[in-house]
């Protein structure tokens, strides 16, 4: 199974995306801030990270820079999906180690192929 740790503030994002990706097949780990995520990451092992860039605590970016700077986490794919739409905006969650980019609204058909690519075609991590 593939185990989908969320990053997220907004409890409405957070309840459309733990159904969609629910309704995958996905398990969903929700982490409300940055730094709750970094401690999820380490001790949840997720196949997949959602990260929302504007994030209280630690922002986005810099959680990314932590987890693909730690031994323990930097494995860890994360995927960006964010409200900020610009272009700069992707280019520095990729330079902070994001995997991949996903403005809001996201199309979850293409997120989903994007997070089981990632993920290595992983189905079942048992």
């Amino acid at each position: 199974m593939i185990r989908v740790l969320y990053i997220e503030d907004n409890e409405d994002n957070i309840f459309l995306f733990t159904r969609r990706l629910g309704k995958r097949g996905y398990e969903v780990l929700i982490a409300r801030d940055g730094a709750a995520g970094l401690s999820m990451a380490r001790s949840e092992d997720p196949t997949v990270i959602l990260m929302d860039l504007d994030l209280p605590v630690l922002d986005g970016w810099q959680a990314t820079r932590l987890l693909k700077g730690s031994p323990d986490t930097s494995h860890i794919p994360v995927i960006a999906v964010s409200s900020y739409a610009m272009a700069e905006d992707r280019r520095r969650a990729v330079a902070a180690g994001c995997n991949d980019f996903f403005s809001k609204p996201v199309d979850m058909s293409a997120l989903c192929a994007r997070i089981e690519a990632l993920g290595g075609g992983i189905t079942d991590r048992s």
